[in-house]
């Protein structure tokens, strides 16, 4: 049997439950399959770069089960905000302890750099122009869940929070605290496509280099009441693992 053949068993019993935690060790599977070890090594790489097993140095390799969340959208960062400042609990994390789930964040990077092209375009400037990166790993049950990366415009991110390298909570989000009230979001509006991983990416999120995941690519555009960009945040979310729920009322 072929790398491509065997994976295709070994992801049968995963999904029908037949393996529940760990592949038995490769002296078992190559007997089993009459192959080389060469051949099963390829065969779990498939399973691994569709994030179905993790390897564990000296440990073998496990089935990566984490339960997936369903995320309403429309609640997120809208109306009454869920903030909890005393307890360091943002609108995002809020929304996971509704779930009953257990949130955290991986302290923000901040750093400035010329826009790609892509960002430029949603925050209205010229590419190339210096922009505010803000980049978040979200974790859910201490899995990463969500990469959430926040893009502004450096009139807007100066000598404010956002240039801070910390978790940053306050009642309504940062942009609604600043001093300057020019930049308060009033509107907002999310895009949503389907993405494949960059290498970083991938990495961030855990996931081998070459993850054939389904990722849904999430941009949520702020504008002030000038109409405005202030704010791009793009959420990368693996498919696996993100059920991402608008509800509209008629």
């Amino acid at each position: 049997m072929g790398a491509k053949d065997i994976a295709a068993v070994l992801r049968a019993r995963i999904d029908n439950g037949a393996i529940e935690r760990q592949l038995p060790p490769t002296r078992v599977l190559v007997a089993e399959f009459e192959t080389s070890a060469e051949t099963l090594r390829q065969a779990v790489g498939i399973l691994r770069a569709e994030g179905r097993v993790t390897s564990q140095q000296g440990k073998g390799v496990f089935v990566r089960r984490v339960e997936p969340i369903e995320f309403a959208m429309h609640r997120f960062e809208h109306g009454n905000r869920r903030d909890d400042v005393e307890n360091g609990i943002d609108d995002w994390k809020a929304a996971i302890l509704e779930l009953g789930r257990v949130p955290s964040q991986d302290a923000p990077t901040v750093s400035v750099e010329r826009a790609p092209a892509d960002i430029a375009r949603e925050l209205g400037v010229e590419r190339g122009t210096f922009v505010v990166a803000r980049r978040r790993t979200r974790r859910v049950d201490g899995e990463p869940f969500q990469l959430a990366d926040s893009w502004f415009p450096t009139e807007v991110a100066f000598d404010t929070p956002l240039m801070d390298e910390e978790d940053v909570t306050m009642p309504g989000g940062i942009l609604a605290n600043i001093k300057d009230k020019r930049y308060a979001q009033t509107r907002k509006v999310d895009k949503l496509r389907a993405w494949t991983l960059t290498a970083d990416q991938a990495v961030r999120l855990g996931l081998p280099t070459g993850s054939t995941v389904p990722v849904l690519r999430h941009v949520r555009v702020g504008y002030n009441s000038a109409g405005t960009a202030v704010r791009c945040m793009v959420t990368i979310a693996p498919g696996d693992l993100n059920t991402l729920v608008y509800e509209i009322e008629d």
